[in-house]
């Protein structure tokens, strides 16, 4: 790779400043949350509202500060209300309201 090359900020393989941190390779549970993420993407998917290369972009869009900021399945919601408020499914009133109500 190009030495000059700017990588991606969501483009962590081999990058220096990553390689002296451990890698936790320890099986660990999903927490609900996790969970319901994921199937929410499963229905997304299977209802045709949102394809896995969908959720990819959705993730690598997401800004440097956030994208390091976010968990694993954060980054996957965030990827998700992104691609359904710019698909129309839902509004940013509708967002909005649910976020408020918990």
């Amino acid at each position: 790779m190009d030495k000059e090359a700017r990588r991606a900020h969501h483009d962590l393989g081999g990058a220096s400043k990553f390689m002296c941190e451990p890698v936790d390779t320890e099986p660990h549970s999903l927490t609900d949350f996790d969970r319901e993420v994921d199937a929410l993407r499963q229905l997304l998917s299977a209802r045709d509202l949102m394809s896995v290369d969908e959720l990819r972009r959705g993730i690598e869009a997401i800004p440097e500060a956030d994208y390091h900021r976010l968990g694993y399945y954060q980054r996957w919601i965030r990827s998700i209300a992104d691609n359904l408020l710019r698909r129309g499914v839902i509004t940013e009133a509708e967002l909005r309201a649910a976020l408020e109500a918990g």
